[in-house]
């Protein structure tokens, strides 16, 4: 059977709530890459700095192992 991949912040390895390591962690992306892609968002218009925040409210944190 797949296993279900489940997005959660990260718990360790992040710069301020875990957000930006959690997506690059689900999508297989390197997190350098996505906190860059947060930075765009957020100087093309503050939408990054809106969308951060709704992601480390509802994301939950990843649980230790």
């Amino acid at each position: 059977m797949n296993e279900v991949r489940r997005l959660y912040r990260a718990r360790f390895n992040r710069v301020i709530g875990g957000v930006c390591y959690g997506m690059a962690n689900y999508f297989n992306m390197d997190p350098t890459i996505v906190r860059l892609i947060w930075v765009l968002f957020t100087l093309l218009g503050g939408a990054g700095i809106l969308a951060y925040l709704v992601c480390w409210i509802v994301i939950p944190e990843e649980p230790f192992a």
